[in-house]
């Protein structure tokens, strides 16, 4: 098998706020022992205080974050390195800037009540619940033609993990990490808690 057919991905982790990407994709790196990035982590101070106070992001607050999201995965793609990172990616035009041979991306899809029911029970996170309505009405789910999968997020999140890896064949990579992750394998997102715990409970 030549390197080309070898490279295992970068991970996009999408979905609304509260559908899981965090708890998940901590799961995921801590298995593979692939870096983990927070998309979130990305965005500038001025983007973090809009969605504070409740206003939504336009586009224009969106681009130069995506563009940052961009690099760290083609920093990893071109380095022949797996990777995971979370970005809520919810239009296609939004994922267009992402996308590669070498990056897929995993979409959490949940019911309107289940991901509300998530995000009320989250208390460190910065999008407060009234704007799920808004992100719901912007999501574009991925087509056929994307690089894409679809994962449902009712089950726990150690077995959406363990469904993502079966789906993808997904391999552990020792030292994927050596590009300085601020993150290998691990996520400073979600609560300990989160990945024991029933997220409907």
């Amino acid at each position: 098998m030549d390197g080309e057919a070898a490279q295992q991905p970068v991970l996009v982790i999408m979905g609304v706020s509260g559908c899981g990407k965090s708890t998940v994709a901590a799961i995921l790196a801590g298995q593979l022992g692939w870096d983990l990035e927070e998309g979130d982590d990305l965005h500038p101070a001025s983007n973090v205080a809009k969605m504070a106070s409740g206003t939504p992001l336009t586009d224009e607050d969106r681009w130069p974050w995506l563009d940052t999201v961009a690099d760290w995965i083609v920093e990893h793609t071109t380095s022949g390195l797996p990777g995971i990172i979370t970005c809520s990616a919810l239009k296609r035009v939004y994922r267009d800037k992402l996308r590669g041979p070498h990056v897929v991306f995993v979409h959490l899809a949940g019911t309107r009540d289940t991901i509300d029911t998530r995000l009320k029970a989250r208390m460190d996170h910065f999008m407060p619940s009234t704007l799920l309505d808004t992100q719901l009405s912007t999501l574009e789910p991925p087509g056929p033609d994307e690089q894409a999968i679809q994962v449902d997020v009712g089950p726990k999140p150690a077995e959406l993990a363990a469904t993502i890896i079966s789906r993808l064949g997904l391999q552990p990579q020792t030292g994927s990490s050596q590009l300085g992750s601020t993150h290998p394998g691990s996520s400073s997102a979600p609560p300990l808690a989160d990945l024991f715990r029933d997220p409907t409970a």
